[in-house]
């Protein structure tokens, strides 16, 4: 059976103590930072611990999901906070975060009944998360000069092994599909991304612009529709997802076959046998950063959980539509629908953040599994087999000897660090994820 992490750090203290030894100090740490000044801490930010690159890269991996999962924490609290502020909610001054959600959605179901006919109307475009790979690559090249080989490559050109989504060029078979750009001649042969000019009135799974045989969730200035149609549409529609397009496709089309790209290069869209130069939804490993390091596959593991603690996720588009009830004033107009601005504004920040968090530590985008494992398992899966290394004396060959007290230490923290992140994650991923379904939803009772 495996050991734990923590068990695992603690064999490494016959070692420690031993190689301390010399020092003549009776507390190891001490003695560390008497040696080589004071010892960094993980908790608060610092990663130069150990001096070995492939050490220190966990360390590095650890302290960013850290800062991330506290930030988006902290974002969706103030978020919170502001909009109970916005809506008059009642809570109490300890509440906890899951009941300052159910009070604000409470406050904000109550203002639309009072004002709107019907429901709100979401024209919702999910966000999208990928893996850094320039922190990723920069972590590689960095682990790989520090171990004294000749990095030489241009960071314009980094492709990756892709285990996951590639949208970008592949440098093998792409299964999946493939993208194209049709805006210059508006043919899409499968689902169109961006904005579809119809050539005849047809259903809009998105915003209508233009004319609605049906009821319009919203209109602009000058009467036409700009929100969702609930009948045919006339005129544009920016689709929520890529969809079949009976017009011109203004953006990109999804397509199977690079035959239906009409002579413009499609790029990737799918899963990529071979390497992977865009973007990459899932783990990525990067390149060797030398053409001849005997230390690159040392190198690739902390590199990769880098990139996956640093992942990046793009903003969602949410717009709100609203028909209101006769009889409202212009007041009640008025103040109605700049509490839906402050709405609109704050979710889409709610709703990026928690899908950030969602994929930091389940590795879901959206309710579908895309980084597996997920960056959390990723880097706790990862630092666990240094300290099984460790615990089988390979470890510190490179490290100075009066680090290792530093060491030690933030070994133990680091894996505990990733155990409350993981242990805290379920109330606040519950309380974020309800708020988002809420919001997407329309608050629909």
């Amino acid at each position: 059976m495996k050991k734990s992490a923590i068990g695992l750090a603690s064999l490494l203290l016959p070692t420690l103590v031993g190689a301390m030894a010399v020092t003549g100090c009776d507390k190891v740490k001490e003695a560390s930072e008497a040696a080589c000044g004071p010892c960094g801490v993980v908790a608060q930010g610092d990663v130069g611990i150990s001096g070995n690159a492939k050490l220190d890269g966990f360390f590095a991996a650890v302290s960013d999901l850290n800062k991330a999962q506290l930030a988006i924490n902290g974002d969706f609290e103030a978020n919170i906070n502001e909009l109970i502020a916005t809506f008059g909610a009642n809570v109490k001054a300890d509440a906890s975060i899951s009941a300052k959600v159910d009070a604000l959605t409470a406050a904000i179901k109550a203002e639309i009944t009072a004002n709107v006919m019907g429901n709100l109307v979401v024209n919702y475009v999910p966000a999208k998360c990928e893996a850094n790979i320039n922190v990723a690559f920069s972590a590689q090249a960095q682990c790989e000069a520090k171990a004294g080989c000749d990095v030489d490559v241009d960071p314009g050109e980094v492709s990756v092994k892709c285990e996951g989504t590639c949208e970008g060029s592949c440098s093998g078979t792409c299964e999946g599909g493939l993208k194209c750009d049709v805006s210059a001649t508006g043919e899409c042969k499968g689902s169109c991304e961006g904005s579809c000019e119809l050539t005849a009135a047809a259903a809009c799974d998105g915003t209508c612009k233009g004319t609605c045989d049906g009821t319009c969730s919203a209109y602009d200035g000058q009467g036409n529709c700009a929100g969702k149609c609930d009948g045919k549409c006339q005129g544009s529609c920016e689709l929520s997802a890529a969809a079949e397009c009976t017009g011109k496709c203004s953006g990109s089309c999804v397509v199977m076959a690079k035959a239906d790209c009409e002579g413009t290069a499609p790029s990737c869209q799918g899963s990529c046998t071979g390497e992977c130069k865009g973007s990459c939804t899932g783990k990525a490993t990067p390149p060797h950063a030398s053409a001849d390091c005997s230390a690159s596959a040392d190198c690739e593991a902390q590199a990769s959980a880098q990139g996956s603690a640093n992942i990046s996720c793009t903003p969602p588009k949410l717009d709100v539509g609203f028909e209101l009830k006769a009889g409202v004033t212009a007041d009640a107009k008025a103040a109605f629908g700049a509490k839906m601005a402050v709405l609109q504004a704050k979710g889409v920040a709610i709703v990026q953040g928690f899908t950030k968090y969602s994929a930091l530590i389940d590795g879901k985008v959206n309710g579908e599994v895309v980084f597996k494992p997920s960056p959390l398992a990723q880097i706790k899966g990862s630092l666990e087999g240094v300290i099984e290394a460790g615990a089988e004396g390979s470890l510190f060959a490179d490290i100075a000897p009066g680090r290792l007290g530093c060491v030690i230490p933030e070994m133990s923290a680091s894996v505990g660090m990733l155990g409350e992140i993981g242990t805290k994650a379920a109330a606040n991923l519950k309380a974020q994820g309800g708020f988002v379904a809420s919001m997407t939803g329309g608050f629909k009772s």
